[in-house]
């Protein structure tokens, strides 16, 4: 998807007559099926002006150019590509991003810097860093600009057209200087500085065959990116396979290289109850087939978990870490194998508010999934659908298999590496919220000494011991029940303690969509495992994928043990997440799934307060 596409005499020719805003805006609304925001058209007038300018400065007017050209299989939008030849004849493309920014401040995150925006000052991605990945992932996606042949050779720089040059201004701090020394930053008064640059790549023009050769190239991973992949994760000694983990890898490993060669699809089943390894296996496959140059990808459903496998396997390599809904527009077996972790969370559709109205896609989520990759590999626990919408489960991939005439290969993982590998404990708890079709009999938990589990009386006991354990040089996070609203952050970007019990009082993790937050707050997606993740509450969907070796839990009113009915009962009036408190009979069905998730995130030891006594004495009953 691009918003403007020709030669760049004709660019300026709209920009000079004031209607490249409006044509893009018809693109835009043709695409999107609504008008783009305001905000969105005088960005594009300010902007482009100022570019058009450049252009005709520099004498580029043989030229191809592209505007606002979407990466594939991402929403991100590149603002500018300029196609032609350099005087040695080779094809070359440079990526131009544009900032309206008339100045900045420092900031402590890495690779960013601060500035008004979207109503407050707000930590962002220095340009030159955001440009500089935008050309790396088109070098590591598009075949275009890869080995085969001649590639494309691809350059990139920012131009802050309304910021004078200042070399004390943060854009030019010493910490920056390597990335500006391959992604430069210009000023709006370094225009003869800009065109040097500019001109250097593009000097000979003859730039729309160029541009018709990158607009028409495929989506393919490179081979550099396949074997970085691998490379980073096999650097890391936390991604080691046992027991019946390495049986479940070298089954996907087999089968990928069958699936392949077979005319027919095939779907490969995982299902492992928590602390199985499920996500282990899949990173681990996801390096060996990596390393073998074959396309895999890997994709989940939750921000939170894709976040911080980028961060783990470094920014390139997040090339190949997508979301469930990224797949909508995906061509045909584009991809060998996708590897489908948290597949449990899988949606019943792709399609959302913010779809474009041609990218609206009639078939379900999972049947785009299964479309696009010759081998389609799932990882599942059944139990961990927590909230509406959430449709992933064994029978809807094995009814899927069926209906596309897909190959099943199904592997269970019985092995538990989680609560002290105390497989007994996962099983007591999944009988004690009578979890399944058929509840298993209930018998009395012994207490394990390798697995610390205890039943605590206050907010306070509850908090300290996991502020113990985590001075000891554990891991610990404090989650509870949706049972409390989740508030925005305050003004000066700390949180409300939204999270009350008596007095004690904490406040959730950041929302996600929070624009600033104070130095110590992670973001939401960073809770999990940011250190500063302990001074607040998490709900099942910052902590659902994730294992730490102590976790206290807060189980709410939400729903209780019935001692006359013998069976649990859901209190909607105590839930704040309003989705599921609409769901009609299958709320407590999700709110148990939830406390099954927060009750077996703990490697080492799980502490636990009931806020409803009766609750509390049905649990203690069952402990020897």
């Amino acid at each position: 998807m691009q918003l403007y596409c020709g030669s760049s005499r004709q660019f300026v020719d709209d920009t000079t007559l004031n209607r490249v805003a409006r044509l893009m805006q018809d693109s835009w609304s043709a695409y999107f099926g609504y008008p783009p925001p305001i905000s969105e058209m005088r960005a594009w007038e300010n902007s482009l002006r100022a570019l058009a300018l450049q252009i005709s400065y520099s004498k580029l007017l043989d030229h191809g150019v592209v505007l606002e050209m979407r990466l594939p299989l991402t929403s991100a939008r590149l603002d500018c590509l300029l196609t032609g030849h350099d005087q040695g004849g080779r094809e070359q493309a440079v990526v131009i991003e544009l900032k309206q920014w008339e100045r900045v401040q420092d900031s402590d995150i890495d690779e960013c810097v601060a500035t008004f925006i979207g109503g407050s000052v707000r930590a962002v991605s220095h340009p030159s860093v955001q440009v500089y990945h935008y050309q790396q992932y088109l070098v590591d996606t598009l075949t275009a600009f890869q080995d085969d042949g001649v590639p494309v050779a691809l350059s990139s720089c920012s131009y802050l057209h309304n910021m004078r040059f200042d070399p004390l201004s943060p854009i030019f701090a010493p910490r920056f200087d390597k990335v500006l020394k391959v992604a430069p930053a210009f000023t709006g008064d370094q225009g003869d500085k800009l065109s040097t640059f500019l001109r250097s790549r593009l000097a000979a023009g003859a730039g729309t065959p160029v541009l018709d050769k990158v607009i028409h190239s495929k989506y393919h991973p490179s081979k550099k990116l396949l074997n970085h992949v691998a490379d980073m994760v096999r650097g890391s000694a936390v991604f080691v396979l046992l027991d019946d983990q390495i049986v479940a890898y070298n089954t996907i490993i087999t089968y990928v290289r069958k699936g392949l060669r077979s005319k027919k699809k095939t779907c490969i089943l995982i299902n492992g109850g928590p602390g199985t390894g499920k996500s282990l296996i899949a990173i681990n496959v996801m390096a060996e087939l990596s390393r073998q140059g074959i396309n895999a990808q890997y994709a989940t459903g939750s921000r939170a978990f894709t976040t911080n496998l980028r961060r783990r396997v470094g920014s390139r390599a997040a090339a190949q870490f997508k979301y469930f809904n990224s797949y909508g527009q995906a061509d045909p077996d584009s991809i060998d194998v996708l590897l489908m972790d948290e597949a449990h969370r899988i949606r019943e559709s792709s399609n959302s508010r913010f779809t474009a109205r041609v990218q609206r896609s009639s078939r379900t989520q999972i049947q785009e999934l299964v479309q696009a990759a010759k081998v389609s590999v799932f990882f599942i626990d059944d139990a961990q659908v927590v909230r509406p919408g959430e449709v992933g489960s064994s029978e809807l991939v094995q009814e899927t298999a069926a209906a596309t005439g897909a190959k099943l290969v199904q592997e269970r993982l019985t092995v538990q590496f989680r609560c002290a590998g105390s497989d007994g404990f996962v099983r007591w708890v999944e009988a004690l919220l009578q979890i399944g079709d058929h509840p298993q009999k209930l018998e009395p938990y012994t207490e394990s000494a390798d697995f610390d589990f205890r039943i605590v009386d206050t907010p306070y006991v509850l908090e300290s011991l996991i502020r113990e354990r985590v001075k000891e040089g554990n891991t610990g996070r404090i989650v509870a029940g949706f049972c409390w609203h989740w508030s925005d952050p305050n003004p000066d970007g700390t949180l409300q303690d939204d999270v009350v019990i008596g007095e004690w009082r904490r406040p959730w993790n950041a929302k996600p969509e929070a624009a600033k937050l104070v130095k110590g707050i992670p973001r939401a997606e960073l809770w999990a495992t940011d250190p500063g993740g302990i001074d607040q509450i998490g709900c099942v969907y910052t902590a659902q994928g994730f294992e730490f070796d102590y976790v206290g839990v807060i189980v709410g009113k939400d729903v209780i043990w019935d001692p006359i009915a013998g069976r649990w009962r859901g209190q909607p009036e105590y839930s704040c997440d309003s989705r599921v408190k609409r769901s009609g009979e299958r709320f407590v069905s999700y709110i148990k799934n939830v406390y099954r998730v927060l009750l077996t995130r703990g490697m080492k030891g799980c502490y636990v307060l009931f806020l409803d006594e009766g609750t509390r004495k049905y649990v203690e009953d069952h402990i020897a």
